[in-house]
C-alpha cells in the first residue's frame, strides 16, 4: 500500500473479536492506527504492551484496530486467537484475516507491522518490525497534531 492511498473497507473477515468497525467509522473522526499481528509471531507479542500503552495513551484521540494475519494452519484457531489476544490484553477491534483478503488489500508481508492515517483516510506512515516504537509514536503525534488546526 502506497502512502496517501486510502484506508480500505474492512471486509472479508472471518470474525470479528472484540468489537466490529468499518471504514465508515473510522474515516473523518479521528486518525487511525491499523496494525498487522499473529498468535505465531514473538515479536508481536513483545511489542503488544507497546501497543496496548499506545491505545491507552490516545484512546479520545486515535482509531487502533488490530487485523490477524494468520502464518500457518495452526493460526486459523478462532480460539487460540482471542485466548492469545486475552493474555496479551489487546482489548480494540480485531478483524481476523484467515483468507488474507485485507492482508492482500494491503500487499502486508510483516507482522508486526503498523499502518497509520490521518482522519481523512490517507496513509501516511507504515512501518514494519518490533522496533522503532518511538518512530512510530513521532508519526502518530504528527498527525494527531494536524487534527488540532
Amino acid at each position: 500500500m502506497r502512502l496517501r492511498s486510502e484506508i480500505p473497507e474492512l471486509e472479508g473477515e472471518a470474525a470479528w473479536v472484540n468489537g466490529e468497525v468499518s471504514k465508515a467509522d473510522l474515516v473523518g473522526k479521528k486518525p487511525t492506527l491499523i496494525h498487522f499481528w499473529s498468535i505465531s509471531c514473538h515479536s508481536c507479542k513483545e511489542a503488544m504492551p507497546e501497543v496496548n500503552k499506545f491505545r491507552d495513551r490516545y484512546k479520545d484521540k486515535l482509531n487502533v484496530v488490530a487485523v490477524h494475519m494468520p502464518r500457518s494452519e495452526k493460526d486459523l484457531d478462532l480460539g487460540e486467537i482471542k485466548k492469545v489476544a486475552a493474555e496479551h490484553g489487546i482489548t480494540q477491534p480485531i478483524f481476523v484475516d484467515s483468507k488474507r483478503k485485507l492482508t492482500d488489500i494491503f500487499e502486508n508481508q510483516y507482522v508486526p507491522s503498523y499502518y497509520v492515517f490521518d482522519k481523512n483516510g490517507k496513509l501516511r506512515h507504515f512501518q514494519a518490525g518490533s522496533s522503532g516504537m518511538k518512530m512510530l509514536e513521532l508519526r502518530v503525534k504528527r498527525v494527531l497534531d494536524e487534527v488540532r488546526f
